[in-house]
């Protein structure tokens, strides 16, 4: 019986077709590239959207949950509904997502990161027709269930794509686009929740939005088609040609011949080469070894996601109306300014794509930290002064101040918390690597987004405003993580990213910063050896060139000097000054001919009236005229 690994490998592509138009080769191909794949993205934040809205629908309460209930009774927060039933709700999507996360690792590997979005996007697909259809609470699970298959592989396989067809320069603007493109899934699902919920006639205010959710699915399908393949994932399966016209057509108008171009296909080349010494791909143990600082990758790539989700951002996203009408808005008011809050969410993206490149990776988040905790401290605070004073509702804007926090605390997490793990995450591992790294970061990102989910319920019941403070706690522990073990990988090329982790022995090196392999020195160990070398470099060919610029001077004033000496006046006056006459020795003379001791009026003032004044350094003059190399008809008898 063949193995599903082995029918990856039987169908690997023997050939990689090209249907995109050459025509679009250039930016215009690169930006609709990672816009399109970041679709996937795009169906995440749709689903979470429409998953909030329904918790406060009173339709979708009496079709699924099976519990009639009025719009007067969930305003008076009497719905009745369990709150397992929510949380199973939500998180059932996250368990499916996690066991796909892994498979996807052999999908991008053997098949292409873009086959493995097709594949992403033909499941959701399945998934939103399910759903739409769906009878009760049972087939929405199953469909959720499907769901999640597509949404763990896309979740792995569109950062992957986005890191690699990016030039190094932006590769973290491209990687935004994904949390840019899936806030605008989540608004655009806040704000339809809101037009649907008046439908209240039949059950196209639940359905309708599966729908919408099933298009978007066909435009990512049909778009994976013309999608190029990255030239990394080419070059590491034998498509060498076909990797240099993608890297031209994306970077560079289409011209092979361009030098980047040539540059970066060498770089990559020689990586991957170097990488499949041992084999083509790599075995999930090698992520967990220390070697070339693998384990403290992976450890990085793991506490980032995971951070992501215990910040508090899906305990915000998926309960955000129920939230909100706990706050003392009316369900109407309650998706209005849900919608409200996911526009804040969709402008914070904003900052990271234009300034994630030129500040780096570890300020954002470490701003973002600080910014997220203050935030939820906030939120946390003004519901419970809500909770204990109900009827001073005004108390720092009361109901309102709570929306204001959260957009803080949306806008913030969009521009730091939310694209910044999947930017370290896929800028970590090498090609040989990248899928499983990815793959396990993923897992990280839907256990830890299971766990939250699944709690955010029960524990929102139980402690009220005090939750928000235990999240904030998870903030301020984050801050310090990330000061401590994270690393700068937004300054160098995905290749030169490799090169940090790599073990570097060199007595400078542990000199400065001790000895041993411990990856906290990799940026600073290969930037301390470049710089030490680079220095020593420049330093070389500065000598050198001041060496021939004093020959060819040496030279000029002797030849000169040695014409005056024959009565000849030069063209150009040689430096004679009255301090010469006190040079008797060979170093005086090579400084008088370099040009150092000149009188007080300045070269070319005098000349001296005695003509034995040079004669006590002939042979000095002599030694000056040979280094300067003459011309063969002086001779020292001449002289």
């Amino acid at each position: 019986m063949v193995s599903p690994i082995g029918l990856l490998k039987r169908y690997r592509p023997k050939e990689y077709i090209v249907r995109y138009p050459r025509a679009w080769s250039g930016n215009f191909l690169l930006y609709i590239s990672g816009s399109m794949a970041s679709l996937g993205d795009a169906l995440h934040g749709y689903s979470q959207g429409i998953t909030a809205g329904f918790q406060v629908q009173p339709n979708f309460m009496q079709h699924v949950y099976g519990i009639h209930v009025s719009e007067e009774e969930m305003n008076m927060d009497e719905a009745g509904v369990h709150v397992l039933l929510p949380a199973v709700l939500v998180s059932a999507l996250t368990l499916t997502a996690l066991l796909s996360a892994l498979l996807s690792a052999y999908i991008s590997d053997y098949m292409g990161r873009r086959m493995s979005m097709r594949i992403g996007a033909l499941i959701y697909i399945v998934a939103s027709v399910i759903q739409m259809f769906a009878p009760n609470f049972q087939g929405i699970i199953v469909g959720r269930l499907i769901q999640g298959f597509g949404t763990g592989i896309l979740s792995t396989a569109v950062p992957i794509y986005q890191c690699e067809i990016a030039p190094a320069k932006r590769r973290g603007m491209f990687i935004s686009l994904e949390t840019l493109w899936m806030t605008v899934g989540y608004s655009a699902s806040s704000w339809l929740g809101y037009l649907f919920f008046f439908e209240k006639r039949n059950d196209d205010s639940w359905r309708g939005p599966f729908g919408i959710q099933a298009l978007v699915a066909v435009l990512l399908f049909g778009w994976s088609w013309l999608l190029p393949e990255t030239p990394r994932w080419l070059i590491a399966n034998g498509f060498k040609n076909e990797a240099m016209w993608t890297l031209a057509d994306l970077h560079a108008d289409g011209d092979p011949t361009d030098p980047e171009v040539e540059q970066s296909f060498s770089l990559i080349l020689a990586a991957i080469e170097k990488e499949q010494e041992n084999g083509r791909t790599a075995p999930w143990s090698d992520l967990f070894k220390t070697k070339d600082g693998m384990l403290r990758r992976t450890i990085m790539a793991w506490t980032a996601q995971m951070f992501g989700q215990l910040n508090g951002i899906n305990a915000l996203l998926h309960f955000l109306p129920e939230t909100l009408m706990h706050s003392g808005f009316t369900v109407p008011q309650a998706l209005f300014y849900s919608a409200i809050c996911s526009i804040s969410y969709l402008l914070g993206t904003i900052p990271a794509l234009v300034l994630v490149d030129g500040c780096g990776r570890r300020p954002f988040l470490l701003a973002g930290s600080a910014a997220l905790a203050l935030a939820l401290i906030i939120i946390g605070s003004l519901r419970l002064c809500n909770e204990r004073w109900p009827d001073r509702i005004d108390i720092l804007g009361g109901a309102h101040g709570i929306v204001a926090s959260m957009s803080v605390y949306f806008a913030v997490f969009a521009s730091t918390w939310g694209p910044v793990p999947w930017i370290l995450s896929a800028e970590l591992f090498s090609t040989k690597y990248r899928a499983k790294g990815m793959a396990v970061a993923t897992v990280a990102d839907w256990l830890f987004d299971f766990i939250v989910a699944f709690w955010t319920p029960p524990l929102l019941e139980a402690m009220r405003g005090g939750y928000y403070f235990y999240l904030a706690g998870f903030c301020i522990i984050s801050w310090i993580v990330v000061y401590f073990v994270f690393v700068e990988t937004g300054t160098d090329t995905l290749e030169e990213v490799e090169g940090m982790f790599e073990s570097v022995k060199s007595a400078e090196v542990e000199e400065c910063f001790g000895v041993g392999d411990d990856g906290i020195l990799d940026l600073r160990r290969r930037r301390h050896v470049e710089g030490t070398e680079q220095d020593k470099e420049e330093q070389k060919e500065k000598e050198e060139k001041e060496k021939i610029k004093i020959k060819d001077r040496a030279k000029a004033k002797a030849k000169a000097f040695l014409n005056w000496g024959k009565g000849k006046t030069p063209a150009t006056p040689v430096a004679m000054t009255p301090a010469a006459t006190h040079v008797s020795r060979a170093s005086s003379i090579r400084e008088f001919f370099h040009g150092r001791t000149l009188g007080p009026l300045g070269p070319f003032h005098h000349k001296p009236a005695n003509p034995h004044f040079f004669a006590p350094s002939q042979v000095s003059l002599v030694s000056v005229v040979e280094e300067a190399e003459p011309e063969p008809e002086i001779s020292r008898k001449q002289t």
